[in-house]
C-alpha cells in the first residue's frame, strides 16, 4: 500500500522529533552547567516543543490505524566549546529537521496521502518558526560571543521563555 511508504516516513520523523528533544535537554545540561540557567530554560521549552511534535505525529498515525514503530533513541551531545556552537549546533538540527519534514511532505503527495498532507502542512509552518527562532539566536550570540555583560543579558532574557507551549494548529 502506497501509504504505508509515508506512515514509514512518518515513524522515522517520529524518531528525529524525539532525537531533537534529546539533543535540546544535552545543550540544556551544558548551559546549566556553565550557569547560564536562561539558555538552560529556553532550550528545555524547545526539547518539550519537540517532544510535543513527536506526540503529535504519534496520534496523528494512532487515529490513522496505522503501525507506530518506536525506535532507540542515541545519546545526545552534551560537551559544547562555548555558547556560540550550542545555538549553532541548534540551527543545524532545525534545518535537517526541514528537509526531512519537506521530504516526507513530497512523498505524501507523490502517494497521493491527503490526510498526512495536511497534517504535514502544520509542520512545514512550525519548522519556518524554528529556523528563524535558531538563526535569530545563533546570529544574537556571535554577535555577543567576546562580551560576557552582553552574554549574561542574553542569558536573562532566554530564561523569560514560558515553557508551557501550545503547539495545536491555529
Amino acid at each position: 500500500m502506497p501509504k504505508e511508504l509515508v506512515f514509514n516516513a512518518i515513524n522515522e520523523q517520529i524518531n528525529a522529533e524525539l532525537s531533537a528533544w534529546y539533543s535540546y535537554l544535552g545543550m540544556s545540561t551544558w548551559c546549566s552547567e556553565k550557569q547560564l540557567r536562561g539558555c538552560a530554560n529556553w532550550l528545555r521549552a524547545q526539547a518539550q516543543e519537540e517532544y510535543t511534535h513527536a506526540t503529535k505525529l504519534y496520534e496523528f498515525l494512532i487515529e490513522r490505524n496505522a503501525p507506530v514503530q518506536l525506535k532507540q533513541i542515541d545519546p545526545p551531545q552534551m560537551d559544547f566549546q562555548s555558547i556560540v556552537d550550542v545555538f549553532h549546533a541548534a540551527l543545524q538540527q532545525e534545518c535537517e529537521n526541514t528537509k526531512r519534514i519537506d521530504a516526507i511532505f513530497q512523498m505524501a503527495i507523490d502517494q497521493r496521502a491527503f490526510a498526512s498532507l495536511v497534517e504535514l502542512q502544520w509542520f512545514i509552518t512550525e519548522q519556518v518558526e524554528e529556523e528563524r527562532a535558531a538563526r535569530e539566536n545563533l546570529a544574537k550570540v556571535r554577535m555577543i560571543s567576546e562580551d560576557p555583560p552582553a552574554i549574561l543579558e542574553f542569558d536573562r532574557v532566554m530564561g523569560e521563555r514560558n515553557r508551557i507551549l501550545n503547539t495545536r494548529p491555529a
